[in-house]
C-alpha cells in the first residue's frame, strides 16, 4: 500500500491545492514510485528506504533535469513521506535526512568597465534635466547605491568637507560612503546650474537632492526609466539601476579592494551577500581564459 489516494484528499482537503497543483504532485509521485517498483520491487510504502530515495534522485539527474526540477520532485516527496508518518500509516520517514539540490546561484548583470564609461559618457548634459539625470547616473556607478537610497538622499547628507554620503539604507541603517571624483564634479554642477531650476518654491524648499520637474521628490519609477533610457543611447536594453551597483561591486573588487571594505559600502549586513561578487569575477576571469588561451582555440 502506497496510500497516494489518502495524501492527494490531505493536499485537497487540508492544504487546499488547486487541481493544476494535485496533478503536478500525484505526476511526481507516480513516477517516483513506478521507479521503486521497477528498479526495487518495493510494494509498500513502509518499506522505502533512504538510499532508494537517492537512486531516484540520481536518475532524474541522468534523465538530464534541471535542478531547481529535481528539487521540486524531491519536496513533493518529502511531503508525502512526513504524510504517511503523519497519520501513523508507517513509522518512520526515510526522506527526512535526504537534501534537496541547491538551486543555482545566479550571477547578478555587470557591465565592463568600457561599457560604464561609454553609458556615462554619452549622457547628455545641456538642460537641467540632463544635467540631474547624468549627476544621477554618476552617483548610482560612483557610490553603490539601491534606487531607494539614492532617491531617499536629501541635501544635507552630501558632505563634500568629509568626501562622504550619508546614506540611509535597508532597515533605516546608516553607513557613510565615499563620495569623490566625477560624481562630486558632477553634484557640485547640478547643485549650482541645474537644481535651481527645478526648485518650485523658494519658501517650502524640497530637502531631495534629486528633484523631478515639479519640484518634488525623483521617484523610484523615474530614476528606471532614465536608466533604461540610457542604456539604450548605447546598444543596452532593459538597462536596470541595480546593475551599476552591481558594477560598482564587481570593479572595485577587480581593482584590489578589500571585501569588507565593499560590503561596508554596499551596507549588506552579511559577507556572504556580497561574496556573490567574487564568483562574478571568476566568471569574467574564466571567460577571458576560454576567448584567449591559445589550447581552446
Amino acid at each position: 500500500m502506497f496510500f497516494i489516494q489518502d495524501f492527494i484528499g490531505y493536499l485537497v482537503a487540508e492544504r487546499g491545492a488547486s487541481p493544476a497543483t494535485v496533478r503536478a504532485y500525484q505526476d511526481d509521485l507516480n513516477d517516483y514510485l513506478a521507479f521503486l517498483k521497477k528498479t526495487y520491487q518495493v510494494e509498500e510504502a513502509a518499506h522505502i528506504t533512504r538510499e532508494q530515495i537517492l537512486a531516484f534522485q540520481m536518475e532524474l539527474y541522468k534523465r538530464g533535469l534541471a535542478p531547481t526540477t529535481i528539487a521540486r520532485r524531491t519536496s513533493t516527496i518529502k511531503s508525502y513521506h512526513k504524510f504517511l508518518v503523519r497519520e501513523n500509516l508507517v513509522s518512520k520517514d526515510p526522506s527526512q535526512m535526504v537534501g534537496s539540490p541547491k538551486k543555482p546561484e545566479k550571477l547578478p548583470d555587470v557591465l565592463s568597465i568600457d561599457q560604464v564609461c561609454s553609458l556615462l559618457d554619452a549622457m547628455p548634459f545641456t538642460t537641467p534635466i540632463e544635467v540631474r539625470n547624468a549627476t544621477m547616473m554618476e552617483v548610482l556607478y560612483g557610490c553603490g547605491l539601491r534606487v531607494s537610497e539614492l532617491v531617499g538622499l536629501d541635501l544635507d547628507r552630501v558632505r563634500f568637507d568629509e568626501g562622504i554620503l550619508r546614506v540611509l539604507g535597508k532597515g533605516s541603517k546608516e553607513r557613510l560612503v565615499p563620495f569623490s571624483g566625477v560624481a562630486v564634479l558632477r553634484v557640485k554642477t547640478y547643485l549650482k546650474d541645474a537644481r535651481p531650476y527645478l526648485t518650485c518654491s523658494k519658501a517650502h524648499p524640497n530637502a531631495a537632492l534629486f528633484l523631478n520637474a515639479r519640484g518634488g521628490r525623483l521617484s523610484r519609477q523615474s530614476v528606471h526609466k532614465i536608466v533604461e533610457k540610457a542604456g539604450l543611447r548605447i546598444g543596452i536594453k532593459n538597462l536596470h539601476p541595480h546593475t551599476l551597483r552591481h558594477s560598482f561591486a564587481t570593479h572595485l573588487l577587480e581593482g584590489g579592494a578589500d571585501l569588507r571594505a565593499i560590503q561596508e559600502m554596499l551596507g549588506h549586513s552579511d559577507i556572504s551577500t556580497t561574496q556573490i561578487y567574487t564568483h562574478v569575477q571568476a566568471s569574467h576571469l574564466r571567460e577571458e581564459y576560454l576567448a584567449a588561451h591559445p589550447r581552446n582555440k
